[in-house]
This record gives structure tokens, C-alpha cells and sequence, in this order.
């Protein structure tokens, strides 16, 4: 059993794309300098292939991993950690150029058919890679920083002049909701989504807020329903850039809406055999469900799978 495995069976059993990542991410040799440089030395050690952040796909459709002497002497290196068959796994930090739009839907496509464990792999590769492109200077004193601990952290380095603060990659934690009114559920759509695309609410959680209280405000603020008895069911990485999306469910007593339209395009409630046709992908349902590729989808499931128990 993987360390994932124990800590899924808990709660849910939802494992979300993105969330399936089984490598260990060898805390104890991202610290340690002289065993790093060991890992970079081994023959097996693998880089992970990207095209600017995007992922690159070798000829079965899975993750295309190169040998490490392929990194360019000039980029850092990101210790992703070590896989199931010892091999010690890396990205390169810098010179990754930009990403496709997270609107292009050939990566969506594409993302949908990655095994759990590459999917997950391709997730934190992703947000850190990242992360360092969007901090290179120090928060404190806005001297340069440098990369350290395999990766996972920037120091400003005090012989640069800086104050020698040290800066650890941020995860953004979000709520995304169900709320349920009548044996009905609310969904919505902002106007970037395609046509009849509806999805589950959600929003950041703010400092000093738990997850049941971004819930509650976030279903106020964006649909003007309170709500009650908020349950959480998963949780998924969202490497875009770098969220942490926390799926929950809420009940109401009083279905009326009030949208911010600002943030919302337009929501409404659904039915049973509303929900179940748009997640079979009927041509005649009265809205298109979430990828599969997004928690929406496995929080709307596990709804549908909670009424027909």
C-alpha cells in the first residue's frame, strides 16, 4: 500500500487527476547537498520533458523522460523525487519558456488520458517550475534569489546583499462547493466556459478562514444562498498555476438566487435526472458536465452515487 493509498481510503476514495502522485519526494536528499549531487550523478537518473510548462508525450502517450546529461549546464534542477524503481527524477527550473493556455483543449485532451501517477508527477513539476519563474527576487528586500534544496526553496543570498530570507513554494487553497437545496443542486458558469458548461462554485479561501467558512461566504457572496452542514469529500493539486482545490457539499433551505454577476454568468439548480444525463454526456441534457480531469466531475459523481446509496 502507498502512502497515498492510506490516506485516501479514509475519507472519500476520490482520487482526482492530479492527486495520484506515488513518488517519494526524498525530503531527506533534497536537504542534504552531498547526497543530492549523488542523485545527479547516478547513470539512471531521469529528466522530465517539458515544452515550456506543457508536458511533452513520448510515442505510448505517456510522460517523455530524457536522461539527466540532457539538462543544460546553465539551468537548475528541480528534484521531483525518487520513482518506484529507485530511479531519481528531475526537471530543469530555468529556461522553460511560457505555457500554452490553459484554455487550449489539447492539453486538456491530453491530460485526461495521464495514469494517476503521471499526472501527478506532471502537476508538481509543473507548479514549481513555475513558482521559480515568478520568484526570483525576495519578497523582503527584492534582491535575487537563488534556487536551494533541490529546488524546493529560493534564499536571498546575503553576498548579493540581500537579508538572506528564505522563500518556500506557496500551494493557494480554494473551495469548490455543491450546495443542495430539494433534492437539487446548484451549478454555474462564468463566461469563459464553453458553451453550456456548467461546473461546481468555488473561490479562495481568505487568511483567518477555515474551509467551511470560504463555503459558506463564497455561496453568499456569489449566489446569495446560505448555507449549512458543509461536508468536506477530496481534495485536488491544481497546477494551474499552483491551487489546492478542496471539494465540499452544503445544504439550503431557500433555493432563491441573487449572482454576483461580476464572477457568475448565470446558475441554477438542477435535478437528479438533469445531473445524471449531462454526466452520461446525453446530447438532449440541459447542461455540459466538468471534465473528468476536474474535481468538479468526481464531486458531482460522488453526489450522484450518495443518492442512488
Amino acid at each position: 500500500m502507498t502512502i497515498h493509498e492510506n490516506l485516501t481510503g479514509s475519507l472519500s476514495g476520490i482520487i482526482p487527476t492530479f492527486a495520484g502522485g506515488t513518488m517519494d519526494r526524498a525530503d531527506q536528499v533534497r536537504v542534504n547537498p552531498a547526497r543530492l549531487k549523488e542523485e545527479m550523478m547516478r547513470p539512471n537518473a531521469r529528466l522530465l520533458k517539458l515544452d515550456g510548462l506543457n508536458p511533452v508525450f513520448d510515442a505510448m502517450g505517456d510522460l517523455a523522460w530524457g536522461g539527466l546529461y540532457e539538462a543544460s549546464p546553465d539551468n537548475d534542477l528541480l528534484l521531483l523525487g525518487i520513482d518506484d524503481g529507485g530511479r531519481p527524477c528531475f526537471a530543469e527550473l530555468t529556461g522553460a519558456g511560457t505555457a500554452t493556455s490553459t484554455g487550449d483543449q489539447r492539453l486538456w485532451q491530453s491530460l485526461s488520458f495521464l495514469p494517476p501517477e503521471q499526472a501527478g508527477v506532471y502537476a508538481t513539476a509543473r507548479s514549481l517550475v513555475d513558482w521559480h519563474a515568478r520568484h526570483r527576487f525576495c519578497a523582503n528586500c527584492g534582491q535575487v534569489t537563488e534556487s536551494r534544496k533541490g529546488g524546493w526553496s529560493r534564499t536571498c543570498t546575503r553576498e548579493e546583499g540581500g537579508c538572506g530570507a528564505e522563500h518556500f513554494p506557496r500551494t493557494d487553497p480554494v473551495a469548490i462547493m455543491l450546495a443542495e437545496c430539494e433534492g437539487k443542486i446548484l451549478l454555474g458558469r462564468q463566461a469563459r466556459f464553453p458553451t453550456k458548461r456548467f461546473s461546481a462554485l468555488a473561490g479562495f479561501i481568505e487568511p483567518g478562514e477555515s474551509i467551511e467558512g470560504g463555503v459558506a461566504r463564497e455561496l453568499w457572496e456569489e449566489a446569495g444562498i446560505k448555507v449549512r452542514n458543509v461536508r468536506y469529500i477530496a481534495s485536488q493539486p491544481w497546477p494551474f498555476p499552483s491551487s489546492l482545490m478542496m471539494a465540499c457539499t452544503s445544504e439550503t433551505d431557500d433555493p432563491t438566487l441573487t449572482l454576483d454577476e461580476e464572477e457568475i454568468e448565470e446558475a441554477a439548480w438542477f435535478s437528479l435526472d438533469e445531473v445524471k444525463a449531462a454526466m452520461n454526456g446525453d446530447e438532449d441534457a440541459k447542461f455540459i458536465a466538468p471534465p473528468p480531469f476536474a474535481i468538479a466531475y468526481n464531486l458531482i459523481k460522488n453526489w450522484l452515487d450518495e443518492q442512488d446509496a
